[in-house]
């Protein structure tokens, strides 16, 4: 008596999983993928004084790039502006990731007392309580001429006069962004070293490595998906940045973020959106480069 053969007939795909994803789906879709089409298509629309007209043209993108390729007379206006931009956003990824790391080693290795250590890291996110544009603004009686800091330089002795570079200069704009966004760099550093096994450090001491080489060949390594992390926090939030660039500023320093806000006030949608597209493409190989550099989704 032979046996019936087996149903091999394919199965379908579930649908349970597929109605599962389909509500993130369509929320991405709506807030995330529609918008950034849409900022593509206006980027290559025509446009007057008082209307938009919706066309295909490259008008947008080649008065963006307009001088550029002619070297000899210098860089022209958006090449320099992408410059000032990178060069901000470099001094306050350093900063904030020098600071960021340091705060994580020391509430994940120097405090034993867990109670402690998270009552710690509760005062470090106790600011964002408060909006950014509040805490952005309390610098400014602090940094101006007649502020507490240059009274103290002046009345200590340390110079002679009020220091006019304290305020509405690179030195303002750096230290707003590294106050504000340190926190971005702190968290998932920290979250990579509480995942540190601690019989490897304990293992590098007795393999007679120092605090440094343990520090450099140890922990290091394996906080990189969190300082990659918090690198493309700080590098998307100051690239786009035009408020706190404006305010700490004075209105004096280019970037990116500032020309589109500029061009949006005076409703030259598609010659913003351009620049908008320009700026998510370097921002997303910037991201790229330090994906690059570990895989995060293999780490995490």
């Amino acid at each position: 008596m032979s046996s019936s053969p087996p149903d091999r007939r394919p199965m379908g795909r579930p649908v349970a999983p597929l109605l599962q994803a389909a509500p993130l789906a369509l929320v991405l879709l709506l807030f995330f993928v529609f918008p950034l089409l849409a900022t593509a298509v206006v980027s290559l629309w025509n446009y007057t004084e008082y209307s938009l007209v919706p066309d295909v043209t490259s008008r947008n993108y080649v008065e963006m790039f307009e001088g550029c390729s002619n070297l000899g007379e210098g860089l022209c206006t958006t090449f320099r502006t992408y410059l000032s931009t990178l060069r901000l956003c470099a001094m306050v990824w350093a900063f904030t990731t020098l600071f960021g790391f340091a705060i994580s080693y020391f509430l994940a290795f120097h405090i034993r007392s867990d109670t402690m250590r998270m009552a710690l890291f509760l005062v470090c996110t106790a600011p964002f309580l408060t909006s950014n544009v509040i805490r952005m603004i309390s610098w400014l009686p602090l940094l101006g001429r007649e502020g507490v800091v240059n009274q103290f330089l002046v009345a200590s002795g340390l110079v002679d006069q009020p220091q006019d570079w304290l305020l509405f200069s690179d030195f303002s704009v750096v230290l707003a962004f590294v106050h504000l966004y340190t926190l971005f760099v702190t968290v998932p550093v920290f979250n990579s070293m509480m995942r540190i096994d601690r019989r490897l450090l304990e293992a590098a001491q007795d393999a007679g490595a120092s605090g440094w080489q343990t520090l450099w060949h140890v922990v290091i390594p394996l906080t990189k998906p969190g300082l990659v992390i918090g690198s493309i926090f700080v590098i998307v939030l100051v690239m786009g940045d035009f408020v706190t660039i404006g305010v700490m500023g004075g209105q004096q320093i280019a970037s990116i973020g500032k020309i589109i806000q500029v061009q949006m006030s005076y409703l030259q949608f598609p010659a913003a959106a351009a620049q908008a597209v320009v700026l998510l493409g370097l921002v997303l190989l910037v991201i790229a480069v330090m994906t690059k550099l570990i895989d995060i989704r293999r780490e995490l």
